[in-house]
Formats: C-alpha cells, sequence, structure tokens
C-alpha cells in the first residue's frame, strides 16, 4: 500500500511540474523571426510618424537620400521581398509618394503584406526554396534578410532623425 501511494504521489508530481513547464510556441522559427521583424517594424513605423514633414526632404549630404526616399526604399523593398514569399508578384510604388500621409499610408501597407507573410508560414513551409533573384532561398531566409535591410535603414533614419533633433523611437525613455 505505501508503494501504491508513493507511486501515485510522483506521478502527480511529476504531471504537476510538467504543466508549469513553459510551452514552446508551434512554430518556434517563425516565431522568432517574427519577433525580431515587429520590434524593428515599430521603430520604422514610429520614426516615420515621428519624423516632422518638413524634415522628410532632408539628406546629411548631396550623395544620401533624403528621408523620405529612405521610407519609400523601406516600402518598396518589403513589397518585393514579402510578395515573393507570399507567391504575389507586386509593383511597388513608395517611390511616386510625395507627401508624408500617403507615403506612411503605403508603409503600412508594406508592413500588412509582411505581416501576412509571416502569418502564412509554418516552420515546415518556411524552409521551402523559392526563386529569388539569381537562385533559391528559403522563404525564411527571405523574410530575414528584409528584417536586416530594415534594421539597417532604421539606422540611417535614426542618424537623420539625430541631425535633425528629433529622439528616434529606440531611444525614447522606457514609460
Amino acid at each position: 500500500m505505501k508503494g501504491y501511494v508513493l507511486i501515485v504521489t510522483v506521478v502527480a508530481l511529476s504531471l504537476a511540474c510538467a504543466a508549469q513547464a513553459p510551452q514552446a510556441p508551434p512554430n518556434p522559427l517563425v516565431t522568432e523571426a517574427k519577433g525580431s521583424y515587429t520590434n524593428v517594424k515599430n521603430n520604422i513605423l514610429k520614426a516615420a510618424e515621428k519624423m516632422p514633414e518638413e524634415h522628410y526632404g532632408f539628406s546629411p549630404t548631396k550623395d544620401e537620400r533624403p528621408f523620405i526616399q529612405v521610407v519609400a526604399h523601406v516600402a518598396d523593398s518589403q513589397v518585393r521581398a514579402c510578395g515573393l514569399v507570399k507567391g504575389e508578384q507586386k509593383t511597388p510604388d513608395a517611390e511616386s509618394k510625395k507627401t508624408k500621409a500617403d507615403l506612411l499610408a503605403t508603409l503600412k501597407a508594406s508592413f500588412d503584406l509582411c505581416d501576412a507573410a509571416f502569418d502564412s508560414l509554418t516552420d515546415a513551409t518556411a524552409a521551402e526554396r523559392i526563386t529569388a533573384g539569381r537562385g533559391q532561398r528559403s522563404r525564411l531566409s527571405i523574410l530575414w534578410g528584409n528584417t536586416g535591410h530594415d534594421m539597417e535603414q532604421y539606422a540611417i533614419m535614426s542618424g537623420y532623425m539625430r541631425q535633425k533633433g528629433v529622439v528616434p523611437p529606440s531611444s525614447e525613455p522606457r514609460k
């Protein structure tokens, strides 16, 4: 009888510990990649919204893109990359936008497309190889490349903002 009680106690404790253990998300690779993308997405959107429209034409040198073109470049690059992952050929048009409001709407639409691209993947489909440029890449590799590109462009946007006395979103005090 004591042996039976001991076995039941051990099983009950094991089940209780297992129930408290953190569960991995269903698609950990895609989930982690989307987390990094979401962080830079939020910073880019906040930066584009925060930069005053009168500074959208600012360029630190004659050889660098003005802020408006950096934002447009992010949107157009995302339309190409995320459209490819979704199997949709999209024609980017952010470069044609001339106002902050129009460009912000286009930027948000490009992020919506990328959100949908991430949401369409599982870890299994993320590994599928598709034609991209001159070769084959996995769908997840294309999205990671897009995230890396977004990070680079956010760094450029942040530098422009600082030169105009605007604090970039990632440097704001935490609330």
